[in-house]
């Protein structure tokens, strides 16, 4: 009898061999050959086997037979259409969106009932896990019911509580999904497979069909591919059965399902066929001597079959080795390179360098074959420097599209109530426009950025926004239009999801809409948006469905039904170099092919039973074994390294933990070790190549630091006290603010400073010393009063107010002990008093003293305020800190005047004070700057006399402006650092403080 099911090798190009097959048995009759129809696994093996046709046909017209993909037929009504089952006889295929939705409506009710409080977007996340659950019970044809009986008594708690969870699948589903009239997905793909079957079994079709490339592991596609096998017309094609196994390895073979024939050894056991009965696809080639690449290939289907044998019979190994010879191993070893990366950036810049190197030979072809999403997209990355265009034909995630960001953070910003920051990502998405063009757009969020949105966040919602910039028309007018747009989508956020979408959708299209173009053509442009419009259109149209849920999740709630979506590519982006996932690269050929990713738990991954049940519980239940997985993924593994010519990537450390090899790589080695070999390493090589992309030209070169010399004429010749101490410790900070006239933005959101909390402290003590309060009844409470004022900024941010106030108390009353205890021998208190002081050289020195009390004996002391750390007693004498002293030396001129305009008498300073209020313990300390040894008078005299030294150096116009001059303690604080780049030049930071002047 003649043979029905057939096996092509793996070391043959599976589209090529399964083409040239149909070709041969029913291509010379053209209207027979648009008969055939072909069952693949997928749509991308489809795709796949109509450019194979094209290949092996030297591109001469065909009309091609129908190809149908079995695992997405729940989704291909031109494929269902194909069969004798006709899709109105079937109820509609329910949604998994829809699905979702619904499954959602139980969780919440299940989690109300327990009283426990469940995040929406949780609920839709679990809801979406018992989707798949579902999924895969209708695959196999399984009952819901019988889960009851799979938690015995003795079984941890958290199962008892997962199987009541699970009651909402056996309980309460199958009613609602009875209610929408719809059938699962993959139950109604179950039913047309199981009719199909049926249908040919009582009534053999008059034309050939062909099932290729599936390995059965849909129960449904293997009873099909048993009814194709005994149909008259009826071929089953299987990949890469191996044929050579001996009858005791085989057998062990189906007791691993972790092994890559053990799908195949399953199937076969279903069709009842013992391994002699296959044929070879491709047996019109048997007798033909091999060419070179096909002992290349041959030799090395046969080693890595014989690796990867199960456990238990690799004690076959030495006989193995001992069998074959030295040009056996050289064949299948010839073009096979490993490479060990450290990282994986260097991992996918070595992979990037090996495509681009298959692009100098003219007519070649490349492929990275990898499961590492973030992988591929690196790889991506890389390739973009030789302006290689390139997509993973794995897609990316449809959260992550352009289109879905902009439609995320539409939702956020009115979420979170305008916050400055989801507010200016959106504004600044590539897709919002506000009716404008995209400069002049530009123009006016950067004015609403700088106006509004960094520093201390402003009053709730747009309308505090508006306060904001009420004095900036351009700003106002365009946050004027953006609340008229917004308005409809803020009402419908507290509505249900069928109300609140259309109004989402809307204020999205409206934000999009340039002076020229409509929103809609911009915001459902290129895949990402025609993916989105799929996933909206499916959203509204059960959007009914959907459980309540509280307006600020909806972000998430948005977020969570996107999960899963994928937006993939058009279909060969590239001409010449690919990067598939291991599906995507079934049936796929290229001349080189690179295996990335090989480490265990990426290739193959960790087999997951999931979140539902035990692997026991699972075994049970009837669900197949999570290991059956990593059969499939060495399935993959398998196919790629027939290969004619191969690269094996991977990375020793991810994220900073060191990795392990696959199994695959370490089975292969050890086979190897066997007999001396080893695999061709090509780490030095292209790890080498890879480093020296980025690696400058020649020794490295230390940068120095910066010496800027401005001309004299633009030097400042006006500077505050608190500036002199800048430019005495960092020269090149004051030349950046002063003569460059940059200044640090405030951060976006900013939560209040440390200084702006000096700067509540200052004012309330301000008040309190100007009215007086001190001779009143209740000293301490009017303080406290004030600062309730001057502290109400932080009432916004309730953990600093909690921290800061009980600071504060404490600085109160430390405060007002000082105060009682001072009140005898002070006449008055001059506060927030202004000096201007013109030295013979012509600088102008300028102040503001927090504080100049006037005792009754007639000596003047000077306060200053500090929160944080007052400068060290060293460093005021030394004139490094001369903020005080210099305040002196204007008083004793005469050079300070009252806010009314009261000229303070030349006076002599006795004393210099700093008030360190901290609000720890002690709340509060003074420092005395001045003593005996070195008095007042000689501290002022040492600041000027410094001061007017450097004001001498710096008429010099060879004197750079230097950051961190040597033997000067740089300054606490400074906003310059990163412009004089000192992290790049400074020696080590032991150095730089090994002075404090």
């Amino acid at each position: 009898m003649m043979a029905s099911v057939f096996s092509i090798s793996h070391d043959l190009s599976f589209g090529d061999v399964l083409a040239r097959g149909v070709l041969a048995r029913w291509g010379n009759d053209p209207l027979q050959l648009a008969a055939v129809q072909i069952l693949l696994p997928t749509r991308r093996a489809c795709r796949a086997l109509q450019q194979a046709f094209l290949r092996v046909s030297d591109g001469r017209s065909l009309i091609l037979p129908a190809l149908i993909p079995l695992g997405d037929l729940e989704d291909d009504e031109e494929g269902l259409n194909s069969f004798e089952v006709c899709a109105e006889a079937l109820p509609p295929p329910l949604s998994p969106l829809r699905r979702q939705l619904l499954l959602a409506r139980l969780v919440h009710r299940w989690a109300q009932v327990r009283g426990d409080t469940l995040p929406d977007d949780q609920a839709l996340h679990l809801a979406g896990d018992l989707g798949r659950l579902l999924d895969q019970v209708e695959t196999e044809g399984l009952c819901l019911s019988r889960l009851a009986d799979l938690v015995p008594d003795d079984y941890a708690e958290h199962w008892q509580v997962t199987l009541e969870f699970l009651g909402i699948l056996t309980e309460h589903w199958p009613a609602i999904q009875r209610a929408t009239g719809a059938m699962g997905p993959k139950e109604r793909r179950r039913k047309v497979l199981e009719t199909q079957a049926c249908r040919w079994q009582d009534s053999p079709p008059s034309f050939p069909v062909v099932i290729a490339g599936s390995t059965g592991s849909i129960p449904a596609v293997a009873e099909l591919m048993s009814v194709v096998a005994a149909l008259p017309q009826g071929q089953v094609v299987l990949p890469g059965l191996d044929l050579d196994a001996s009858p005791e390895v085989w057998a062990a073979i189906g007791d691993d399902p972790a092994h890559p024939q053990y799908g195949l050894a399953r199937v076969l056991a279903h069709l009842d066929m013992s391994r002699e009965e296959v044929g070879r696809w491709d047996s019109t080639t048997e007798g033909k001597p091999e060419s070179g690449e096909e002992r290349t290939r041959s030799a090395r289907a046969a080693l890595i079959h014989m690796a990867l044998r199960p456990a238990q019979e690799t004690g076959d190994w030495p006989a193995f080795i001992a069998d074959k010879s030295a040009d056996f191993f050289d064949a299948a070893l010839r073009d096979v390179v490993r490479i060990d990366c450290q990282t994986p950036p260097q991992e996918s810049a070595v992979i990037a360098l090996l495509l681009r190197s298959v692009l100098e030979k003219p007519g070649k072809t490349a492929a990275l074959i990898t499961p590492d999403q973030k992988l591929a997209r690196r790889v991506k990355a890389d390739l973009a420097r030789w302006e290689v265009e390139i997509d993973s034909s794995a897609g990316v995630p449809l959260l992550e599209s352009r289109a879905a960001v902009f439609l995320r953070l539409c939702a956020e910003v009115v979420a979170a109530d305008f916050a400055p920051v989801p507010l200016l990502a959106l504004l600044k998405h590539p897709l919002a426009a506000c009716g404008l063009a995209p400069g002049q757009l530009r123009q006016v969020v950067r004015a609403l950025e700088r106006r509004a949105l960094r520093g201390p966040r402003p009053a709730g919602g747009l309308a505090g926004l508006c306060a904001a910039v009420q004095d900036d028309k351009d700003c106002y007018d365009f946050l004027a239009a953006f609340s008229d747009a917004v308005a409809p989508f803020v009402a419908a956020l507290g509505e249900e999801l069928v109300d609140i979408l259309p109004a989402h959708i809307r204020f999205a299209e409206q934000l999009a809409g340039t002076a020229d173009q409509e929103g809609a053509e911009r915001l459902w442009a290129r895949d990402s948006g025609a993916s989105l419009a799929d996933f909206v259109s499916e959203l509204l149209d059960c959007a009914d469905k959907a459980p309540s849920f509280d307006p600020k999740s909806y972000p998430d709630v948005f977020a969570a039904l996107m999960v899963g979506r994928v937006v993939r590519p058009p279909y060969g982006t590239h001409p010449r170099v690919m990067i598939l996932g291991t599906m995507e690269a079934r049936m796929q050929q290229a001349d080189v092919v690179i295996m990335g990713g090989l480490n265990e738990g990426t290739w193959p991954g960790e087999p997951d039973p999931g979140p539902w049940m035990s692997r026991p519980m699972r075994q049970k239940f009837g669900l197949r074994p999570p290991e059956e997985r990593i059969g499939l993924a060495a399935q993959d593994f398998l196919q790629g390294f027939c290969a004619p010519k191969l690269y094996m990537t991977r990375s020793r450390k991810v994220a900073g933990t060191p990795t392990r090899p696959s199994r695959w790589l370490l089975r292969l080695e050890s086979l190897l070790a066997g007999c001396g070999r080893q695999l061709c390493d090509g780490t030095a090589q292209w790890c080498g190549l890879a480093d020296q992309l980025d690696r400058p030209d020649g020794p490295p070169h230390p940068v120095p630091p910066p010496e800027p010399r401005p001309p004299v004429a633009v030097r400042p010749r006006d500077l505050s006290v608190t500036r002199i101490e800048t430019w005495m410790r960092d020269p090149y900070a004051l030349y950046a603010a002063k003569i460059l006239k940059l200044k640090k933005l405030s951060p976006l959101d900013e939560d209040p400073t440390v200084a702006q909390k000096g700067q509540f402290i200052h004012a309330a003590l301000e008040q309190f010393i100007a009215e007086g309060a001190m001779t009143g009844p209740r000293p301490l409470a009017r303080l406290l009063e004030l600062g309730q004022v001057t502290f109400a900024p932080l009432r916004a941010h309730p953990h600093l107010w909690a921290f800061w106030w009980a600071r504060f108390e404490r600085i109160a009353r430390w405060v007002v002990d000082q105060e009682r205890g001072r009140m005898s021998i002070l006449s008055a208190s001059e506060l927030e008093v202004e000096g201007t002081l013109t030295l013979p050289c012509g600088f102008t020195l300028r102040a503001q003293a927090d504080r100049i009390d006037l005792r009754t004996d007639g000596g003047v002391e000077i306060l200053d305020y500090k929160t944080g750390a007052p400068p060290t007693t060293l460093e005021v004498q030394s004139g490094l800190s001369p903020q005080l002293p210099l305040e002196a030396a204007i008083l004793q001129d005469g050079c300070f005047a009252t806010r009314d305009g009261r000229a303070l008498p030349t006076q002599k300073v006795t004393g210099l004070y700093y008030w360190k209020l901290s609000g720890g313990e002690p709340a509060g300390e003074i420092k005395v700057i001045g003593s005996k040894k070195m008095p007042v008078d000689d501290i002022v005299d040492t600041a000027l006399t410094r001061l007017q030294d450097m004001i001498a150096a710096f008429d010099d116009p060879q004197m750079p402006y230097r950051a961190r001059p040597a033997g000067v303690r740089p300054l606490k604080y400074n906003d310059y650092e990163h412009l004089a780049r000192v992290r790049e030049w400074s020696v080590s930071a032991s150095e730089d403080d090994s002075d404090d002047g």
